[in-house]
């Protein structure tokens, strides 16, 4: 008897983060009604438009995402549930915050020979049209992924001195590509 209360033990150590309680994300349910409004409650309660007499829809559903995770700042859980019956669920991540650039305080000294300079970075923009707001865009040679905005626009700003070695080699190509959609961009470099 003693080995059953040694393994439920175990067992509720191994389910118990060792910092604290679990970690929970706000779920949210996106009901699809038949007339393509959409009704959204966030752990249960509903989440109404930002002004009275208007409806979430389909085309403000990234301006509902941004709304819903505070600018991706919150990581949440989306249930869509279209009318149809048909249920989706995805994770929508935070994006790490950016920290902010100190301000110089100190005159810059005189460089040495011998001092490293920081090379500043030579960047290309990449632009496409025709992405569900709100949508992964994956931006490949696979070097970054950006997000659609509110109005269906992708934007990526890319290193080159990241990409020097493909681009001596002649491949010089950007895919943009929509993981909702699959809208698919090909953009050459300069």
């Amino acid at each position: 008897m003693g080995s059953s209360a040694d393994s439920s033990s175990r067992r509720s150590r191994r389910n118990t983060p060792p910092d604290g309680p679990p970690v929970v994300l706000p779920h949210v349910v996106i009901t699809v009604t038949d007339t393509g409004d959409l009704e959204v409650t966030v752990d249960g309660a509903a989440f109404p438009p930002p002004a009275e007499g208007q409806q979430w829809t389909r085309g403000r559903f990234g301006a509902l995402l941004d709304a819903i995770t505070k600018d991706r700042t919150v990581a949440v859980r989306i249930e869509v549930r279209e009318s149809d019956g048909t249920v989706f669920t995805d994770l929508i991540h935070a994006r790490k915050p950016t920290p902010p650039q100190p301000a110089e305080t100190e005159p810059r000294q005189p460089r040495s020979k011998h001092t490293k300079t920081k090379q500043v970075p030579e960047l290309v923009e990449v632009t496409g049209e025709g992405f569900v707001p709100g949508e992964d865009i994956t931006v490949a040679l696979i070097v970054a992924h950006t997000d659609a905005t509110g109005t269906g626009h992708a934007r990526a700003l890319l290193d080159t001195s990241h990409l020097a070695g493909l681009l001596d080699d002649g491949i010089g190509e950007v895919v943009l590509l929509g993981r909702v959609s699959g809208t698919l961009h090909v953009r050459r470099l300069p």
